[in-house]
């Protein structure tokens, strides 16, 4: 199993599993796996990180449901367009089944910090990473830790230690690296 996560931060969680730092954003997070899927072949991605939440305390787990792509949301369009990636439903019931505390809730995917609008969850890679894993028939899921609301616009209240220490916890637990 590949583990991708958006920074070598989110990476340095993990010892001995294969694992690709992706960069942030939804464009660069979509290219860079499609490229790491296409040189590794991996059987499973797991995609991990840090995200933000409405209603949600960090440092709470969420398992992705469904990964919307915010940002090409358009209702009053009549163009086609690919707007959600859905995570492989075996690999989310193992992981379910290893962290049952964890939330399962769709996670938006915008370019930037509060850009998810009608969405609890929010981060910035989902959507690229799982959709990139679509393509290409390799089975992938999104787990991420809470670290702040994007409604908070002092960044120093941002709880990033304690998500980071969830996520790492929430990895040691899992049985699929």
């Amino acid at each position: 199993m590949l583990v991708v996560a958006a920074t070598q931060r989110e990476l340095a969680l993990l010892d001995g599993a294969d694992t690709f730092c992706c960069g942030i954003g939804p464009v660069e997070a979509a290219l860079q796996t499609a490229r790491a899927i296409e040189e590794r072949r991996p059987d499973a991605v797991l995609h991990v990180g840090i995200a933000g939440a409405h209603g949600i305390e960090p440092p709470a787990l969420v398992l992705g449901s469904e990964a919307v792509y915010c940002d090409v949301i358009d209702p009053g369009s009549t163009l086609p367009r690919v707007e959600r990636a859905h995570p492989d439903a075996a690999l989310l019931e193992r992981l379910r089944a290893a962290l049952p505390e964890a939330l399962v809730l769709p996670i938006a995917t915008c370019g930037r910090v509060g850009g998810g609008s009608g969405y609890d969850v929010e981060a910035m890679e989902g959507f690229g990473v799982l959709r990139a894993c679509e393509l290409a028939g390799v089975p992938a899921v999104e787990l991420r830790a809470i670290s702040n609301s994007p409604a908070e616009p002092d960044r120093t209240k941002w709880r990033f230690d304690d998500a980071f220490a969830a996520l790492a916890d929430a990895l040691k637990r899992l049985d699929v690296l």
